[in-house]
């Protein structure tokens, strides 16, 4: 099996890029303080939704990892209103730094994450979803949004 490499890998890239950016671009600091303080809140409930569903696949006995079978489909928690919270929480993180550290170039940074996830991981997911889960995850997607 081809070795890939997974979503945190990805996410740690981008988030090495946006203390790199913020060092290499200062003159593009826009946004001061006390407004750059709104990311805050946003690496917090990053982390938060990340982990939560990270914890229900554990509890639940199931892969994490995008190109394997699920064996447990999880709806409750975060998946109530995101397919994809572990996704959101990345996403979350690097717009709250980015924010926080006031750089507009490194927004570019959580806009690379949701088009790495949108072209790389979520399409085969929701393929593989539907494959293993028919019509109780054609059920869900109709409910639930894929980002909120």
């Amino acid at each position: 099996m081809k070795k890939r490499l997974m979503p945190p890998t990805y996410f740690t890239f981008y988030l090495i890029s946006v203390f790199i950016i913020n060092f290499l671009f200062p003159r593009f600091k826009i946004i001061p303080l006390p407004y750059n303080l709104a990311g805050i809140p946003l690496v917090f409930l990053g982390i938060w939704i990340s982990i939560w569903a990270d914890r229900l696949f554990k509890k639940r006995k199931t892969t994490v990892k995008p190109f394997e079978k699920p064996s447990f489909f999880v709806k409750e928690g975060p998946f109530q209103f995101s397919r994809h919270p572990m996704y959101l929480g990345f996403v979350l993180v690097l717009l709250g730094l980015s924010l926080g550290l006031g750089n507009l170039i490194a927004f570019l940074a959580p806009l690379a994450m949701f088009i790495t996830l949108e072209l790389l991981f979520i399409p085969y997911e929701e393929k593989d979803m539907k494959e293993t889960f028919g019509q109780e995850y054609q059920d869900y997607r109709k409910r639930v949004r894929k980002w909120l």
